[in-house]
């Protein structure tokens, strides 16, 4: 077993609690009311979106890519030379080939240039900038890859996080007569049509407030599903407007949390350096030096592709692989393609608060202190209000490529223990004994087949296949509430050839300082994919608000200490590994009986059903689900005091729990499986099956569901507008639809939005209506009812 050392309290750290004492007391003593309370809490939303192209092979820009390539062009060239095996070219053609379904997830499209507005061909023009702030400077030098010519016609080809631009900054300039105030709104809304990674990043076009007696969940939940919604009428417009489907494109968006399954089987087949070619966003918007960012998200994707590959020493000198016998993973990583949202807490008080001349460092020293405190509570979220369903089969249990990225998360000890805890769920028993698979794929699905060895069902997979933590080490912690910890444990990191110190820090709730953001708060990254825009997503938020603010309380009231949660990486994978385990589904973690966690403790106090464990000396036996009540219970001890709306809350939360109403993994798996015609057993459909089911389902019947939150959204918004006095305002609603009622179109036309039977004139005037509710909404503040 892994012992904790003991954590020496440094100078620094005896200096920082003799700095920030005083302050405390200070603000313990004007914190009324406190931070994240009533109208004091802000919250904003970051949703990565899954995107496709439907159409063949010969239309869609994927495919062209790769078939024009100098990669594929070598690649067949040393095929015939006999220099490759010629089966890695074959199964490349298959992919290009064999596309039943025709959809090709995260592929750019492509269109003639002339069909842009004025309007829109100079947004392109600034944006392809190397620099936008210098608008007499040079162009991006990869502007080859986005300008072309086709049959001596100049085309253009962009990835669709940029069409979403492209496609507002056309509507704002076909609208007729251009309209000052619809412009300035629209031109605001396009710094939030930003991208990263391979997918789409949309941030919230205003931020949601709750006031003295409601949470700000309801409020935020509405932003998104209209934003949501905006983003499809977007996506419809650019179909039509710039006639992709006339070129055989049809371009989709969508919430999806997991890699598409052909994206992961094009990894396999081609290099690393193509891969981030083909997927690596260029970062057209939203960066001012867009060639910049995408360099750097080139440096994410190369840093974690290694990172993987380095698990495989950690899970031998964990013991958990006892031999050389491994399948090394892909020297390419996918998981950037992993799309979750991030909801982001500001304060007013605090932002007020540490403006001061102590304020940095004491907002870094509570802050890293609320963040442990939070990282307790945080298996409450996952798969109540978020998760990502996947099968996995037999042959997928390779320890170096099941369990990816927690070899850097979790302590030795707590990865021996969650591995075994994991097989022994999994069906992957016959005669008693556990099997794994030992390497190759014709064996394995051989050894599957005939002991009948299914694999697992996992409800959150997103948390597993991606990096969501980094772990201390022993000498750099990362929450000890010192400046500049954290760029000396990614410092530490990158000799231990883990991480990159010039990437930002991995963490599931992580600081927003006031210094690099202009605010004060918290940014939670722990949610994968929410089954509606609307109750689900609000809860999410209450609940993040909940926890958050209890946590400040207990700061201020000096309840809690920095001294509770030690920070050695023992303590800290204690923690979280029932973070991780809940994403699992594994059904008991084990914790020390003399853990220094105080908090832990006063948490553990509260489970039943814990006893101390035969297996593991030292340790106590705790149910992940006994934890999860614990923490409600805990949570409705110290929120009494914050209203009845905090009540309901937790009784919902309870209710999950209980069983009493279906979590987020309950409804998405459901709804899969019956999409499948299944009964409610995912361990019973193939893996394929389930994980085909999945997709298909994020992006018809789920896109559908979403929509549908959305339209509700704007109808209601609809009804404000028509009601409003501003005279600007109500005269624009005139120009645009004449004597219709708004509330009337909205309904009438959104509905044939949903079922995709929309005209382009009723497209572009939702479009041009959803702006000026944005515009109605920044003046007067959001509807919280």
């Amino acid at each position: 077993m892994t012992v904790s050392l003991p954590t020496p309290i440094s100078g620094d750290q005896n200096e920082l609690l003799h700095r920030t004492e005083p302050f405390r007391l200070h603000l313990q003593r004007e914190a009324n009311p406190q931070p994240f309370t009533g109208g004091d809490v802000t919250v904003g939303v970051e949703n990565e979106f899954q995107v496709a192209v439907a159409g063949r092979s010969t239309e869609v820009d994927l495919p062209l890519t790769i078939l024009g390539s100098r990669y594929y062009n070598n690649l067949t060239l040393r095929a015939r030379r006999g220099d490759l095996s010629p089966h890695l070219l074959a199964d490349l053609d298959a992919f290009l080939g064999a596309q039943q379904t025709q959809i090709w997830e995260n592929s750019w499209v492509r269109f003639p240039r002339r069909l842009l507005s004025t309007h829109a061909a100079s947004i392109l023009h600034h944006d392809l900038l190397a620099d936008k702030a210098n608008p007499a400077g040079p162009r991006r030098q990869d502007i080859d890859s986005f300008l072309f010519s086709r049959e001596g016609e100049p085309w253009l080809r962009v990835p669709v996080s940029y069409l979403l631009k492209l496609a507002l900054a056309d509507a704002l300039g076909q609208a007729d007569p251009a309209e000052p105030l619809l412009l300035q709104t629209g031109e605001r809304l396009m710094a939030h049509l930003i991208s990263d990674n391979c997918s789409p990043e949309v941030t919230s076009f205003s931020l949601a407030s709750g006031d003295a007696a409601t949470l700000p969940g309801r409020s935020t939940a509405r932003e998104t599903s209209r934003r949501f919604l905006i983003l499809q009428l977007l996506i419809q417009y650019a179909n039509q407007a710039f006639r992709l489907e006339h070129h055989g494109q049809q371009c989709r968006l969508y919430l999806a949390p997991n890699p598409p399954a052909r994206q992961k089987a094009l990894n396999e087949l081609i290099s690393d350096q193509f891969y981030r070619e083909l997927f690596v966003n260029p970062c057209l918007s939203g960066w001012p030096r867009g060639e910049k960012k995408k360099a750097y998200m080139g440096l994410c994707h190369r840093t974690l592709s290694r990172s993987q590959l380095n698990t495989i020493a950690k899970l031998k000198e964990a013991g958990i692989i006892v031999n050389n016998l491994v399948v090394l993973p892909n020297t390419s990583s996918t998981s950037l393609a992993n799309n979750g949202t991030h909801i982001t807490l500001g304060s007013r008080l605090l932002s007020g608060w540490y403006q001061r001349p102590e304020g940095a460092i004491c907002e870094k020293y509570f802050g890293d202190l609320v963040i442990k405190i939070v990282e307790h509570f945080l298996p409450l979220f996952v798969t109540t209000c978020s998760a990502a369903p996947h099968r996995l089969s037999f042959s997928d249990f390779h320890p170096e490529k099941v369990m990816g990225y927690l070899p850097h998360e979790l302590d030795y000890t707590h990865l021996r223990m969650l591995w075994r805890r994991w097989k022994k769920k999994a069906a992957l028993r016959f005669c008693g004994h556990s099997f794994t698979p030992v390497g190759p794929q014709w064996f394995d699905r051989l050894t599957s087949t005939l002991l009948r060895l299914r694999g697992d069902f996992l409800p959150d997979v997103r948390l597993i296949d991606y990096l969501v933590a980094l772990q201390s080490v022993e000498q750099s912690p990362a929450l000890d509430g010192v400046m500049g910890n954290q760029e000396r444990l990614k410092q530490d990191l990158t000799e231990m050839g883990v991480y990159d110190s010039r990437m930002a820090i991995y963490l599931p709730y992580r600081m927003r300082t006031l210094a690099a953001f202009g605010f004060s708060g918290f940014e939670g990254r722990h949610y994968s994919l929410f089954p509606d825009l609307g109750p689900t997503f609000a809860l999410a938020v209450d609940l993040q608000t909940l926890v958050t603010r209890l946590a400040y309380r207990w700061v201020l009231a000096g309840t809690v200490r920095h001294a509770d949660i030690p920070d050695d990486p023992c303590t800290e994978s204690e923690r979280r590994q029932i973070f991780f385990a809940t994403a699992i589904g594994v059904p008991t973690v084990f914790i020390r009986a003399d853990s220094r966690n105080t908090l832990l403790r006063r948490i553990l106090a509260l489970a039943d059903r814990q006893r101390p464990s035969r297996r593991y000396r030292g340790y106590l036996r705790i149910e992940v689900a006994a934890y999860h009540r614990a923490c409600l219970a805990l949570l409705r001890q110290q929120c009494a005091m914050d209203g009845q709306e905090a009540v309901s809350l937790l009784d919902r939360v309870d209710a999950m729990l209980e069983g009493t109403e279906p979590t987020a993994a309950a409804r998405l798996t459901g709804d899969i499986l019956t999409t499948l015609g299944r009964e409610t057993d995912p361990m019973r459909v193939g893996t394929q099956a389930f994980n085909q089911a999945a997709e298909n389902y994020y992006r018809t019947d789920l896109c559908q569901r979403h929509l549908h939150d959305g339209l509700e959204t704007l109808m209601t918004d609809g009804v404000r507008l028509e009601g409003c006095t501003d005279q600007a305002v109500g005269a624009l609603k005139e120009r645009l639809l004449g004597s219709v009622p708004a509330p009337l179109f909205i309904r009438e036309a959104g509905h044939r939005v949903v079922n995709g039977s929309a005209s382009a004139r009723e497209i572009h005037l939702l479009i041009l209506l959803a702006l000026l509710i944005v515009h109605l909404e920044q003046q007067h503040g959001p509807v919280t009812a």
